[in-house]
């Protein structure tokens, strides 16, 4: 079988997690995708498959190699496009990954801007509150919000959030506003676990940038892992809550929430894009990213 398209085979074992998915995919037999990674095993002498009764399991060389693969093809997807003529076009599916809400609240402006500039491509929106394997769950681009650990990716800044203390004005009219963090003892707190899922609260400890980081323990009155609820239940004046700023600009601007204790907000966190290909991504994937940073950066 010719090497390239054995490449093609075995990526989309990885992507689609089986032989038969794959073989469905691509419109071939369960047999000629058995085969075809069967002669790429044989060729390098390395296992890229672990394969059971029940499961088919990507090795640690299988997934550089799929990587490596994934690059390989899509730069002679562009070398025949620069001999057709169609160099210039941006075209194809791309899938996109987000959080649910930034990808609601942020994201889709910038994905349905991305549809009317480039009236050749279609856009699939994967919005999960996890985070995705762009390699085996076939995803092009992932928005993340933090610092990364995994640095084997590559990373376009966008922009950057803060976490915000938040609540009502009839809330902070009944109780108080803080003035101290050591105040939050004495308030209604709602716990947003899918931000913060522990018991304390880092902040600064006074203004400025040099200031130290303390961590305050925190009781929870109301503890939810939906960032909609934490919000809904602070504008209906329950307690105080702490969500990204994001997530609470229409509510800030508006003055259904109030920010308490800005000074003490931790440094803000970095929205970064990744995809796998650095440099050498496709036209689709950098058209998006830049276009992403147009609509996003500051």
């Amino acid at each position: 079988m010719d090497k390239l398209d054995a490449m093609a085979i075995f990526v989309a074992v990885v992507q689609e997690g089986g032989f038969s998915a794959a073989a469905r995919r691509l419109g071939v037999s369960a047999p000629v995708v058995t085969r075809a990674v069967s002669e790429l095993e044989a060729a390098m002498n390395v296992r890229l498959l672990l394969r059971t009764t029940r499961v088919v399991k990507v090795t640690e060389v299988g997934e550089r190699y799929a990587q490596d693969c994934r690059r390989v093809l899509g730069e002679l997807e562009e070398i025949e496009q620069a001999a057709t003529g169609s160099h210039g076009a941006v075209r194809g599916k791309l899938v996109v990954s987000a959080s649910v809400m930034y990808g609601r609240l942020k994201l889709n402006e910038v994905v349905l801007a991305y549809l009317a500039r480039y009236p050749e491509t279609e856009v699939e929106c994967r919005f999960l509150d996890r985070n995705v394997n762009l390699l085996s769950e076939d995803v092009d681009v992932a928005i993340r919000i933090g610092d990364l650990p995994d640095a084997s990716f590559h990373a376009t800044p966008l922009a950057s959030v803060r976490r915000i203390l938040c609540a009502s004005p009839a809330y902070l009219k009944q109780h108080g506003t803080p003035k101290q963090l050591k105040d939050l003892a004495k308030h209604s707190v709602i716990a947003a676990l899918g931000l913060e899922p522990g018991s304390e609260w880092k902040f600064r400890e006074g203004a400025g940038v040099d200031a130290p980081i303390v961590s305050v323990p925190i009781r929870a009155r109301l503890a939810t892992n939906s960032n909609d609820h934490a919000i809904a239940a602070a504008c209906d004046g329950f307690g105080v809550t702490r969500v990204l700023s994001y997530m609470v600009e229409e509510q800030i601007a508006s003055g259904a929430l109030v920010e308490v204790l800005p000074k003490c907000a931790p440094p803000a966190v970095p929205v970064q894009a990744l995809q796998h290909q650095g440099k050498r991504a496709s036209r689709k994937v950098r058209a998006f990213i830049d276009l992403a940073v147009e609509r996003l950066r500051g």
